[in-house]
């Protein structure tokens, strides 16, 4: 196992590398007509998933919002069972578990 720790900067922390995937036409038709629409919409021939996102969260807010909220509550949920989980733990347990 190497010791060297690998430093990454704030905006790498918030970057998504599923966001910059280019996506392709054929698949199916919704996603023929999104891609072929942005990419008309930003004049560009590849079109990445952010590009899509961005274009739906200036004119489909609502749909966004939506995504957006279920993700917020899943992790809120996810938080507070992880903290849920911490309290009824005996103290040996989390001991072992922290070493």
């Amino acid at each position: 196992m190497s010791d060297e720790i690998k430093i990454i900067t704030e905006q790498e922390v918030h970057m998504n590398p599923f966001l910059a995937m280019p996506t392709e036409t054929g698949e199916s038709e919704l996603k023929t007509l999104l891609v072929n629409y942005v990419g008309e919409k930003v004049q560009q021939q590849n079109v990445s998933v952010e590009m899509i996102i961005q274009t739906l969260a200036l004119e489909f807010p609502e749909l966004v919002f939506v995504f957006a909220e279920e993700n917020f509550i899943r992790g809120y949920e996810l938080g507070l069972d992880d903290a849920y989980k911490g309290f009824t733990r005996s103290p040996e347990e989390t001991t072992a578990e922290g070493e």
